[in-house]
């Protein structure tokens, strides 16, 4: 399955700690990231992580263009509603298309990590249907 991870400046370490709890789980899967959070992600775990550019620059619009083309099968999008700056990424835009192409989407850790178990147990497996993966 195709992995998006986004973070919001203040969440980019709890970010870096879920993914080195679940490396395991997200070592079976493709990742991709906005800039940073991909750069933090990959150097703490040692995974593979296809980085787009950096939020500010557009990094969660080329994430947002993948989830329009249904090609981003789970979205990991830690969201700080309190400190979001003017430049971090849209959320509503993100949100509204995940909802139109049924995409998973989890913007805390309480909900990334039913979703992560969720995939670990198969439960989102009908995402393959969908999304077949390339050989």
């Amino acid at each position: 399955m195709n992995i998006a991870l986004i973070a919001h400046d203040s969440k980019k370490e709890l970010m870096v700690q879920f993914c080195i709890a679940y490396c395991g789980v997200f070592s079976r899967h493709n990742i991709c990231a906005t800039g940073t959070t991909g750069k933090l992600v990959a150097e703490a775990t040692g995974l593979e992580v296809f980085r787009f550019l950096g939020g500010s620059q557009g990094g969660d619009q080329q994430i947002a263009a993948r989830i329009a083309c249904n090609e981003i099968d789970l979205l990991l999008f830690f969201r700080d509603p309190i400190r979001a700056k003017p430049s971090e990424p849209d959320e509503a835009g993100l949100l509204r298309l995940c909802d139109v192409h049924n995409i998973p989407v989890a913007t805390n850790i309480a909900t990334a990590e039913a979703l992560i178990h969720a995939l670990e147990r198969g439960d989102l497996d009908w995402r393959n249907i969908v999304n077949p993966p390339k050989r």
